[in-house]
């Protein structure tokens, strides 16, 4: 048994002392930006969820290094916002006053004690006013460019956090943070034009080395549906209402429109004699959270406003009523109801006796029958199939254009807070709203001590006279500072490209560096930020590429999303008491065995179960390699070398395809196998320490270093090598078989497991076409023999 308190203190002041992984950005021949997702400090420390993901990242940047590149792993603080400022007022803190001190133990009690090989010299901190000098200045480059604007708006209010949420921060009608019930206010506010890229941000997913979750879920969230914009005119009035719809095909059985309580057009639509009916309806839908709203399973509710419109092919007039499953926000507020084919419009006809028009060919008492088929009681176009009459629909009416909507709404940026980077605009009575110049910046946020919020919707900013009066930079006149601050998220969308040069104060960014080191090579992270933060980094790299300011589109060539973790069993949380403290694993069991289990216990991009009885189990495994390091060197068997073959080519597969768990298992066996010899020759001990070294660094250097390495760091020393005799004695051509037939054969290594010879089958590409779109039902493998595919 080692003394790994010891060993890992040795190392931990050995990396601080003489900065190993510290970076010359300018003079790196083979570089790779290895980014993890920076914390907030927020909290009492680093919880076991926050070191899974930075150690999972760790173990890929630290296996590159082994390959042979220069390693760029940047840290930093996301230190603005609301997580923050919440914390501080938690405990009764000034969030100026706490953050620094959050900083300082998650900087030295936690992430400099875990063995990742950051490089220090790159720390950027958010809340610094040499960072957010630069935020400011992105906010200003946006709106000089069209693409900030201030705007009145039906927002999302949450009344606890007391603050505007983005749409991507609310979740089923609860704010993500806190959990409250989400209200909507009409404030005026701040938006960022990202659905001006909508589209591009959709096509580009094709493209992304990403995770299939994390793609799919901003597809989802871009939400790109075709179909067609229709207007129908006000009777009576100069209006018209546009509806978007993906089934133009069922235009002929609309028999209603619904519009929503807080369409633009509502107060001319509603007569005298329903006026106090819309008012006590408006009460009521104002209480209600968005999730209820857009229920498929909830009673919907709604008012007739007195008013009709006017069908654009049969000239009909259709009642125009108010309804409480009518977003303002999505589409364009306002639906054609086709109650025959539309669910809700379905309920809604059946409880206020509306009109029902079947247009679609089925059963009567299918209805509603939502799926696409023959066109019927459409007129002229009765007969014709959905599909073709959707395809020619601009030759259908001038009032009907084959359109595309987007789910994705322009991103709120103001936040009612105080804790976060001043909005850089100032106002003027004579000369409007203006950027603050850029040699201005920053806009530094006061010191204060009136920094609660009150939940008027106005932020704690607007109170500091102070700061608010101002002199216009344009006419030199009296004028106003904009007293909201911008989002965190703002923050967080640019921090990869600050990293390359954090201290420079002519620039945001060194564009050489960037050119030279973006797009970033790998991203790992948790999937809880797969819709906010890089979506918004995505838009901001875009709109920075089309300023000329980048030279890239995408920010991330490479991402993968990780798991959850859960205690014994349990979701983690504070009431449970089951939260998970890693310090406490620092002391008992060590940081080696904590990195090498988290990264064991399951497969990482799914997450895992931490027990506590699988640390004991890791701790026992670390003595093992131990005791290997110290066997009597002498000549090894060929049949260690022969697995030593295998493990390297394991390790190797698994690392790079983020299986960090079969690459573990892999050293575990060739331990096994080493604890049979009687002595071991010192380059098998190198090369075991060098691909455990990822993700247990510290005994490894203590091994390399006892074996009398020479480099700096045993990840200077390079990925093993020299095995490859022993990797063909290694080899078997395992026959394949597709229903009884023999089709090929495919070349493993021996005691392959069935999922690594059907990862062989489908990486061949004369048996993987004859799997395409075929139905599995059953495979027979005969290890090392036989693997007999059944379809």
């Amino acid at each position: 048994m080692y003394d790994f308190r010891a060993i890992e203190k040795k190392w931990q002041e050995y990396y601080a002392k003489e900065k190993p992984f510290n970076i010359d950005l300018e003079k790196a021949e083979r570089p790779f930006y290895n980014l993890m997702m920076f914390p907030y400090p927020s909290a009492a420390g680093l919880h076991i969820g926050n070191m899974f993901s930075f150690i999972g990242s760790d173990v890929y940047g630290r296996f590159m290094k082994l390959k042979g590149y220069d390693v760029f792993e940047p840290i930093g603080f996301d230190a603005f916002g609301i997580h923050s400022e919440n914390y501080a007022l938690k405990v009764g803190k000034h969030p100026a006053e706490l953050t620094p001190k959050s900083i300082e133990y998650f900087r030295e009690e936690q992430l400099k004690k875990i063995g990742n090989i950051f490089d220090w010299n790159s720390e950027a901190i958010t809340s610094s006013p040499e960072y957010y000098k630069w935020t400011q200045w992105i906010f200003i480059q946006l709106f000089k460019n069209g693409l900030a604007e201030k705007r009145s708006s039906n927002v999302n209010w949450c009344p606890s956090c007391k603050t505007v949420l983005a749409d991507e921060q609310v979740i089923d009608g609860r704010c993500e943070r806190c959990n409250s019930e989400v209200e909507k206010r009409e404030m005026s506010q701040w938006f960022f034009k990202i659905t001006e890229y909508a589209e591009k941000l959709l096509s580009n997913l094709e493209k992304l080395d990403w995770t299939d979750t994390t793609k799919n879920l901003q597809r989802a969230w871009i939400g790109k549906s075709s179909g067609a914009t229709i207007s129908f005119e006000v009777s009576g009035m100069n209006e018209k209402i546009d509806v978007f719809t993906t089934r133009p095909d069922t235009i002929f059985g609309v028999t209603y429109i619904v519009v929503a309580p807080e369409y633009g057009l509502v107060s001319k639509l509603i007569t005298p004699s329903t006026l106090q009916a819309f008012e006590n309806f408006k009460e009521e839908v104002k209480n209600m959270d968005l999730a209820t709203r857009t229920s498929i399973s909830r009673p919907k509710n709604g008012i007739f406003t007195g008013s009709y419109a006017v069908h654009p092919l049969t000239g009909e007039e259709l009642p125009i009523w108010i309804g409480d499953y009518v977003l303002a926000e999505y589409g364009t507020g306002a639906v054609m109801a086709v109650p025959a084919h539309d669910e809700r419009d379905y309920v809604f006809a059946k409880k206020y006796g509306l009109e029902i028009k079947q247009v679609i060919e089925c059963d009567p008492s299918q209805l509603p029958y939502t799926e696409k088929g023959k066109m019927i009681n459409s007129g002229k176009y009765s007969d014709m199939l959905s599909a073709d009459f959707i395809e020619r629909i601009d030759e259908v009416s001038e009032s009907i254009k084959g359109s595309v909507n987007y789910h994705l709404h322009d991103w709120c940026i103001s936040r009612q807070r105080y804790w976060g980077p001043p909005i850089p605009i100032v106002y003027c009575d004579k000369c409007g709203t203006i950027p603050v110049p850029e040699d201005q910046l920053p806009v530094t946020l006061p010191n204060t001590d009136d920094y609660i919020p009150d939940g008027s919707g106005k932020s704690p900013l607007a109170k500091n006279e102070e700061f608010v009066n101002t002199i216009c930079p344009v006419c030199g006149g009296p004028a106003r500072r904009e007293t909201d601050v911008s989002d965190n998220f703002l923050d967080s969308a640019w921090y990869y490209l600050r990293y390359l040069s954090p201290n420079d104060n002519s620039a945001p960014f060194d564009d050489g560096l960037v050119e030279k080191w973006c797009p970033v090579d790998m991203y790992i992270g948790g999937n809880e930020h797969a819709t906010l933060h890089l979506m918004y980094s995505r838009f901001l790299s875009m709109a920075l590429h089309d300023m000329g300011f980048l030279p890239f589109e995408e920010p991330f060539t490479s991402f993968r999303g990780h798991g959850l973790i859960i205690k014994d069993g349990e979701k983690m949380s504070k009431s449970k008491g089951n939260i998970v403290n890693p310090n406490e694993y620092f002391e008992s069991h060590g940081v080696d065995t904590l990195r090498t289990y988290l990264m064991f216990m399951g497969t990482f991009l799914e997450g895992g179960d931490f027990r506590d009885s699988g640390m004991d189990a890791m701790r026992r495994f670390l003595n093992r390699v131990w005791d290997i390091a110290t066997m009597p060197e002498g000549r090894s068997s060929t049949e260690l070398k022969i697995k030593m073959s295998e493990t390297v080519e394991k390790v190797d597969y698994s690392v790079k395809n983020i299986k960090p768990n079969t690459a573990i298992a892999a050293i575990m066996e060739f331990v096994n196998e080493a604890s049979k010899e009687v002595s071991i020759e010192r380059q098998l001990v190198i090369d075991m320490a060098k691909l455990l070294s990822p993700f247990a660094p510290f005994v490894c250097e203590e091994i390399y270093s006892m074996k009398g390495g020479k480099k700096k760091t045993i990840l200077d020393d390079g990925f093993p090598y020299g095995y490859e005799k022993y990797a063909s004695m290694a080899k078997t051509e395992l026959p394949v078989q597709i229903t009884g037939k023999m089709r090929g054969k495919v070349v493993l290594p021996q005691n392959a497991s069935q999922e690594e010879a059907m990862e062989a089958v489908m990486a061949d590409e004369k048996l993987s076409k004859m799997l395409e779109g075929k139905s599995i039902r059953k495979i027979i493998y005969v290890q090392d023999k036989i693997i007999n595919i059944i379809i």
